[in-house]
């Protein structure tokens, strides 16, 4: 107790000087610094002042060039501050790619998940088959028929680049980047790819249970390297729709209504699976695993923020990476906006919730914040999301009355909500025009419904794209891989 009061008197004693000191830096302290300050440009200057002059008299006393020298010094100094956007940018859609591609585990998961248990081997199978396929034909047609860069066959409309991807040469300098402003070519096309490829995945859960692994294979081919990537440079390759004004920042219908309306032409060409509607009446089939559902939608959701996040496509500035984690956060709500309004409108329409449109509406939320997921307050974005949730509900057994038999709800999900997104930019973005976003809509949707139509008719007129009745009555796992899923569960 007396030490405690003794402290407490120096305290005391010492408090009015304290608080002095507190006040601020003395005039003194205050020219010292003065003296001393300098800003960051100054720094890097002198830095890179003296590193010229260094290696300039090296030269002079070698006897070799000082001038070059100099400037190679300069460059040395200056390289990680000048090309700090390539890096960045570059890094940004190394990490959103592999988000990206953690996305084809998502549709695989789904798809498992939805289809019956002697089917779910095959859409396994269909899923590595068509990323692996996604890859390499994209690598030797799609990239460059996608990405002209400048150099059009027919202007805006046609690639006058034929031909395989070709990344940038091993160790390559700033100098010798192909675009030293951007990214790097390897970044890009990966980035890229992977868009590409999960537009194969969404016609994979459409047409399940009942078409044969060959043909769908094939289309996806087709698709990939051709359908896709011709029609994405009409916008982001800058073609025509991109000089209209169009706007879709990471693809709502770039990517997710080509997907569903390949899937949708496909749907109608192929059928409905044997005893889905009877005597007027749809009939329920439920799928294998509702848990393998739920992760695969939950692993979609996180591979979206690479999706939405990466397409800022810069993220060397302040306001680039504000910019990214804006889009993040408009991205998860607008999911979330989308799973509870399915939650609500389930629980009022058939008076319990159902999970597969409450996993479905927050896919639906994700398509729809994916054409403009930056300039939508968090507000509004939850509401874009919620409008695709509800777009969802509606529209299965909308597609069911027509008899158009969608396993997954891909149809629903990726082009009713991708239209409705491409529509909802006009509502937060003041560049985005209602006419260019129609007619951009009514374009693609055309060109990919034709364009599919052709390969699918092809296809079955040929080699056929449907298994027989009874090989789908006993599950394509058996009839077209000769393997199961779950063989204990069939052998008693």
């Amino acid at each position: 107790m007396k030490r405690l009061n003794f402290i407490s008197i120096i305290s005391a004693f010492f408090l009015p000087t304290f608080a002095l000191a507190q006040d601020g830096p003395s005039p003194e302290a205050l020219a010292v610094a003065e003296s001393v300050y300098l800003t960051p440009d100054t720094i890097i200057r002198d830095k890179a002042f003296e590193a010229a002059a260094a290696a300039a008299q090296d030269a002079i006393d070698s006897g070799g060039d000082p001038a070059a020298a100099a400037a190679d010094a300069l460059a040395a100094v200056y390289a990680p501050f000048i090309n700090g956007d390539f890096i960045y940018t570059s890094v940004l859609f190394l990490v959103g790619g592999f988000l990206v591609f953690f996305m084809a585990t998502g549709f695989a998961m789904l798809e498992a998940g939805l289809v019956r248990s002697k089917n779910v081997t095959m859409q396994l199978t269909k899923n590595v088959g068509l990323f692996g396929l996604a890859t390499i034909f994209y690598y030797l047609i799609g990239y460059n028929l996608m990405y002209p860069l400048g150099a059009w066959m027919v202007d805006g409309f046609l690639s006058g680049v034929w031909g395989p991807g070709v990344l940038e040469s091993v160790g390559v300098t700033a100098a010798a980047a192909d675009d030293i402003g951007y990214a790097s070519t390897g970044s890009d096309f990966f980035f890229q790819l992977m868009f590409c490829a999960a537009t194969a995945s969404i016609v994979s859960g459409a047409l399940a249970e009942r078409i044969k692994l060959w043909p769908f294979l094939i289309f996806v081919i087709v698709l990939t390297s051709v359908i896709y990537p011709l029609q994405a440079s009409w916008k982001w390759g800058g073609g025509f729709l991109d000089e209209m004004g169009f706007l879709d920042f990471a693809g709502s219908t770039v990517v997710h209504s080509v997907g569903g309306w390949a899937a949708l032409i496909g749907a109608l060409i192929l059928g409905p699976r044997i005893g889905k509607y009877k005597d007027g009446k749809t009939v329920p089939i439920p799928g294998s695993n509702l848990a393998l559902a739920t992760l695969g939608t939950f692993i979609l959701w996180l591979g979206w923020f690479g999706f939405n996040g990466g397409s800022q496509l810069a993220m060397g500035t302040v306001g680039d990476v504000a910019d990214v984690s804006r889009i993040f956060a408009n991205t998860n709500t607008a999911a979330a906006g989308g799973a509870i309004a399915a939650l609500i409108l389930t629980q009022f329409l058939y008076k319990k919730p159902d999970l597969t449109m409450i996993l479905n509406g927050a896919l639906a939320g994700l398509v729809s914040i994916t054409a403009e997921p930056l300039t939508p307050s968090l507000g509004m974005a939850t509401l874009i999301g919620a409008i695709g949730g509800v777009i969802v509900v509606l529209s299965v057994p909308l597609l069911d009355r027509f008899r158009i038999d969608d396993v997954v709800g891909a149809i629903p999900v990726h082009l009713f909500a991708g239209i409705w997104g491409t529509i909802a930019v006009v509502f937060t973005n003041p560049d985005a025009n209602i006419g260019a976003q129609l007619y951009a809509i009514m374009v693609v949707g055309i060109f990919t419904a034709v364009a599919s139509a052709i390969v699918w008719f092809a296809l079955k007129a040929t080699v056929g794209i449907r298994v027989g009745n009874e090989e789908e009555i006993n599950g394509l796992d058996m009839s077209e891989l000769g393997m199961e899923a779950y063989p204990e569960f069939s052998k008693g």
